[in-house]
């Protein structure tokens, strides 16, 4: 019986340093496709940039078109704006702030409480300049430059747009419900990154 344990101990680590990569990423950030790609694919692959994003689409949708169109521009612009300066200023932005605008989009989809449309805007234009400083610090190091701010300032247009589309359209009855606790989900998400940090 001990043989047998200990063969497969010795076949589970022979197994181990075999499959075991050369090198590893924690994001994957190059394509091969070029920066645009790149840019596209860091945003698409980082929970902590597309669920905020998700979240203040989601915020806007559910207040309205005028809101929607508002947060459509103010984040969009926010996010490629703070990527410029984040890839030219060679800023770094601390990971352990990730939880932040996590918190803070998805506590605003779940309280669903009545906001201005300047208050959208300027909520929707603060964590687009957050979370585009993060991007493009991520992506200046990674080589990326500004084709890689610009690809994933386009993804985030197009997935702001799609979601507080989807929001403003989908809000009757039960629908909203299910919108509010997406947004506590995210806010949970967030408390979840919160708790890692102090760890």
């Amino acid at each position: 019986m001990k043989s047998g344990v200990r063969r497969a101990r010795a076949c589970t680590a022979v197994a181990a340093v075999a499959l075991a990569p050369s090198l590893a990423h924690a994001h994957l950030v190059t394509t091969g496709l070029g920066p645009v790609y790149d840019g596209i694919l860091h945003f698409a692959l980082t929970p902590e940039f597309i669920l905020p994003v998700l979240a203040v689409a989601v915020l806007a949708g559910l207040r309205g078109k005028v809101h929607a169109r508002r947060a459509i521009v103010a984040l969009s612009l926010a996010w490629l704006v703070a990527g410029i300066v984040a890839d030219r200023a060679a800023i770094a932005v601390p990971d352990t702030l990730a939880w932040l605008p996590l918190i803070a989009a998805g506590g605003l989809v779940a309280l669903d409480r009545a906001l201005s449309p300047l208050a959208t805007t300027v909520v929707a234009a603060v964590l687009g300049g957050l979370l585009g400083l993060a991007n493009g610090a991520s992506l200046a190091q990674a080589g990326a430059g500004l084709s890689g701010v610009l690809g994933s300032a386009v993804a985030v247009a197009v997935l702001v747009t799609l979601c507080a589309a989807a929001a403003t359209a989908w809000q009757s009855g039960w629908l909203r419900i299910v919108w509010r606790a997406a947004g506590s989900w995210i806010a949970a998400a967030g408390l979840l990154l919160l708790g890692w940090s102090l760890r």
